[in-house]
């Protein structure tokens, strides 16, 4: 999450990756306003190392969100049981 109350900033971003039906590995990027149904896209890999790279490159990109929006993400991980960290 990215907050900034004062600004008004309230983002949330999460990365999700799972195996499908027919062992693709799918990951899941959701992102948007806090408490908003935001927008998410889906991606699917026949190997680790592909969708390893396709997350790796994500997290870069968000590692620059000071820059461009003037707040960093903090990083969260999932709780027992929970299916998402942003």
């Amino acid at each position: 999450m990215a907050l900034d109350p004062a600004r008004n900033i309230r983002r949330r971003y999460s990365i999700v990756a799972r195996f499908d039906l027919f062992g693709m590995i799918v990951v899941e990027t959701r992102w948007g306003r806090v408490g908003a149904r935001g927008q998410a896209q889906h991606h699917a890999f026949d190997d680790h190392a592909a969708a390893d790279r396709h997350i790796a490159a994500t997290l870069r990109r968000r590692g620059t969100a000071e820059n461009r929006i003037g707040v960093v993400y903090k990083t969260m991980t999932p709780a027992s049981g929970s299916a998402e960290a942003g």
